[in-house]
């Protein structure tokens, strides 16, 4: 978000407070001017799909179209596990990490202190000092509140720690272009990939509110490469250094491979670069070809004229099972949710039906299409992942997975509350406010 993101940089900068530092961060803030101007104003670029694709969804042919428009390489054998909730998801991963023999690599937009973070420092300074590579890339702004002196004892014990686009000079034009990843990779063997960060929110809850429901998922097998992949395009950026090597890239799939499973996989590592994400597509595309239903699961709903229509020609025109769960009162952002509630309205006229989750804020992260495909990444559906962040998801053709995460999407839909057309038009008072909000929505 704006306020939050350059408020906390010129108030709340890592060290002592210099002249230059704070010369910088209003140069940042004032080189943002045209980028927010078009980013507010500026037409959505178009993602039209003319003819959907005439293609069986669990064809190779509609695989290998999907790969390749995404420049993807289709994995099969790989073993994946939902992890539903911190208390697994952290688990699991705290577990690859203590195991670890010979490489550790972490991205992640939000790594905070706290109960979870203290833990995290603590088994990965472990696993350094017993000789482990440990290669840690942090968001600087996702994690702004923290700082260098945290991850010392890993640094101590010989791990390294990068910051992605700090408010450096020469970062200055890429500084709104933020890793938005959320993963680790273990010896190159094991990874994990979901929207969750390292933050108490999702372990424990913070300041009375209860803990934060997020899915992550565990990979072991020939896809994992793929992941390291991603992981050594932004090392490459931060530090300057290529990866390579077995002990990054040491996996055999003939040894570790699943082979009792046709399940295929594979990875879409997103940037912005090009002026259009592979995630983007990737959502836009499997969206168009759905022929039964489409279950979409995010925390930040802000969907682009281009996304929009594609939903609603889905549940109009096709007569598709549309829902949609997004966060309800214990919203996180409440301008993120107002401005999203604004969007509602064509959805709802047109058959799509929009959830808001209760119990708690909802940060799942996933995409279900005809219960077989099924996306799961860091990807929120708004403009920030579509255009501006580095973003990573892994795409899955498994029943059985896609099964399993079916499962959780109706457990979250009994906690949610249904939005009528009718309630959402008792709301015309607060339109003016709420469009004045969805005009900053899309840099949050």
């Amino acid at each position: 978000m704006i306020h939050k993101t350059w408020a906390c940089a010129i108030l709340w900068p890592r060290g002592t407070v210099h002249t230059t530092f704070l010369v910088l961060a209003l140069i940042a803030i004032a080189s943002q001017g045209l980028v927010l101007v078009l980013a507010f104003f500026g037409p959505d670029l178009p993602y039209r799909i003319k003819h959907a694709p005439d293609r069986d969804l669990a064809s190779d042919s509609f695989l290998s179209l999907l790969a390749v428009l995404t420049d993807a390489q289709v994995h099969r054998g790989t073993r994946i596990e939902v992890l539903t909730n911190g208390e697994r998801f952290y688990t699991a991963q705290l577990a690859a990490i203590r195991a670890a023999q010979r490489t550790i690599n972490l991205e992640a937009y939000i790594f905070h202190r706290g109960k979870i973070g203290d833990q995290f420092v603590e088994a990965l300074a472990e696993r350094a000092r017993s000789g482990v590579k440990v290669q840690l890339i942090i968001d600087y702004i996702g994690s702004l509140s923290t700082t260098k002196s945290y991850f010392r004892k890993i640094t101590d014990a010989g791990g390294r720690v990068e910051w992605y686009h700090s408010l450096r000079i020469d970062l200055l034009p890429q500084i709104n272009n933020r890793t938005h990843r959320e993963m680790l990779i273990v010896d190159g063997k094991v990874g994990f990939v979901g929207g969750a960060g390292i933050a108490d929110q999702w372990y424990t809850g913070l300041k009375g509110h209860a803990r934060w429901r997020d899915t992550a998922v565990r990979l072991e097998g020939p896809l994992v490469p793929s992941l390291q992949s991603a992981f050594a395009q932004n090392w490459l950026r931060v530090s300057g250094e290529i990866l390579t090597g077995s002990d990054y890239f040491s996996f055999d799939p003939r040894e570790h491979a699943d082979r009792s499973s046709e399940a295929a996989t594979f990875v879409v590592n997103s940037t912005p670069a090009a002026g259009s994400t592979r995630a983007r597509i990737l959502f836009q595309t499997l969206i168009a070809s759905a022929k039964e239903r489409i279950y979409i699961n995010t925390p930040y709903f802000l969907p682009d004229r281009s996304a929009r229509q594609a939903i609603i020609e889905a549940a109009r025109d096709r007569k598709l099972d549309v829902k949609i769960i997004t966060p309800g009162k214990h919203a996180d952002h409440a301008l993120t949710r107002n401005s999203s509630r604004t969007l509602y309205g064509a959805l709802l006229k047109n058959g799509v039906e929009i959830y808001e989750y209760q119990p708690s804020m909802i940060h799942v992260k996933a995409l279900i299409v005809d219960d077989m495909w099924a996306v799961v990444g860091s990807t929120n559906f708004d403009s920030r992942s579509f255009e501006l962040n580095d973003e990573v998801n892994v795409a899955f053709l498994d029943r059985a997975v896609t099964g399993r995460l079916v499962e959780d999407f109706h457990r979250d839909l009994a906690q949610s509350q249904l939005i009528t057309y009718k309630e959402w038009g008792k709301r015309a008072r607060f339109r003016v406010y709420e469009r004045l909000e969805s005009l900053l929505a899309k840099q949050e």
